[in-house]
């Protein structure tokens, strides 16, 4: 169901929605090769021109899987998409240029041309529609219920490979638990076995060998058994440290892959974005977590900054006290800016998205997802903002 008071379509399940999309962890950047085999096959047997996998955010729509064109994101508001989600069933426009809706869009009033658009809403387990399956063609036409059908069948098959991409992460993300653990259990032995053999080589020197042979034997068997274990425990540490070296992500990494998703974002508005780091290492916490969380912030941040403004991002680690390691993260804006009474309510959880500068639709739920995906990882969120001098949004969390 929909609210259609504004121009754009408002879900009225949204936050659940869009809590439903972030719990998936997908990088957005990495699902084409899972996914194009599906949409060259909704292409081919629906004989269209153009196939897209829409995944669609708080403020974008991602193609994170694309036949026949080379778009990768834009506004939410801007899409056809956004409509399709807001039912169970396809949507079909015959004629893009006929429907005030998106006769001005720039995909219908030039390259590709896009007059027909027909969608399947992608819905997950959980019933909620976190995107849609769409084929459109730069001629009028009309699918027939058959080739609709096919096109239901290909879009359940892309939401099974959502969930089992999220379960694989899971699997990974367990197994650098595990490997945390083996890490910290063979430095926990090694110690007491090392007190163990120095024990045995004094008590030898005390003894008199004549006299107690059975006792020296057996002092010997302890200390080879126990350089036995401590080899062990190295192996087990050399394996670990070979392992992080090769699957190594720092805050350098992360960068490189925020510019990837939202600097075309910044550009279409004219806004600069920096993104800053240390470099440190940070494979240690979930990177799709934190492009949930980041990327919100950026895109909630060229949402609210006016053309020509400036987006700056910080990331760092430190250590702090019990040898515990923080990841620092700023975003800060020259923008808008907020009052007290918004600053209150995203940081209880209620508020919803406003219109953004250049009119974008308010949506909603992007910071109330932060927040919650901050609360979540046991972290800490502050703003810092007034209306028209701009915002800074500072988080904690803390590296496992």
């Amino acid at each position: 169901m929909a609210d259609n008071t504004n121009s754009a379509p408002v879900i009225k399940n949204e936050m659940e929605r869009v809590l439903n999309l972030s719990e998936l962890e997908l990088d957005y950047s990495e699902l084409n090769e899972y996914l194009q085999d599906l949409t060259n096959l909704a292409a081919r047997v629906t004989n269209s021109e153009i196939s897209l996998v829409n995944l669609i955010d708080s403020f974008t729509q991602w193609s994170v899987s694309r036949t026949g064109i080379g778009l990768e994101q834009m506004q939410r508001e801007d899409s056809v998409c956004q409509y399709t989600i807001t039912g169970d069933e396809g949507l079909e426009i015959q004629n893009l240029e006929k429907d005030e809706r998106f006769n001005d869009k720039f995909y219908v009033t030039a390259d590709p041309n896009a007059k027909y658009y027909f969608g399947i809403p992608l819905k997950t387990k959980e019933g909620n529609n976190i995107g849609a399956l769409c084929v459109l063609d730069s001629k009028p036409k009309s699918l027939d219920p058959e080739k609709k059908e096919l096109l239901k069948l290909i879009a359940n098959e892309v939401i099974r490979r959502l969930e089992f991409l999220k379960e694989n992460n899971k699997l990974r993300e367990q197994l650098r638990d595990l490997r945390e653990n083996q890490k910290k259990v063979s430095h926990d032995i090694r110690s007491p076995l090392s007190g163990i053999i120095g024990m045995t080589e004094i008590i030898k020197a005390e003894l008199n060998p004549d006299q107690a042979e059975n006792i020296i034997k057996m002092l010997t068997a302890i200390r080879q058994t126990g350089e036995s274990l401590i080899d062990l425990a190295d192996q087990v540490m050399m394996r670990d440290s070979e392992q992080k070296t090769d699957d190594e992500y720092t805050c350098s990494d992360f960068a490189q892959k925020l510019n990837k998703l939202y600097s075309p974002q910044a550009q279409s508005k004219k806004i600069n974005l920096t993104i800053n780091t240390d470099g440190s290492s940070i494979d240690s916490y979930p990177k799709n977590k934190l492009l949930q969380i980041v990327g919100n912030l950026i895109s909630n941040s060229i949402k609210f900054t006016p053309e020509k403004g400036e987006v700056h991002v910080d990331l760092q680690t430190r250590k702090e006290e019990k040898d515990q390691v923080e990841l620092f993260i700023k975003v800060a804006d020259n923008g808008v800016g907020m009052d007290e009474e918004t600053k209150d309510e995203i940081l209880i959880g209620g508020k919803k998205s406003t219109e953004g500068t250049k009119g974008e639709t308010g949506f909603g739920y992007g910071l109330s997802l932060v927040k919650h995906l901050i609360d979540k990882a046991d972290g800490t969120f502050r703003i810092s903002s007034k209306s028209g001098e701009g915002s800074t949004f500072r988080i904690v969390l803390p590296m496992k």
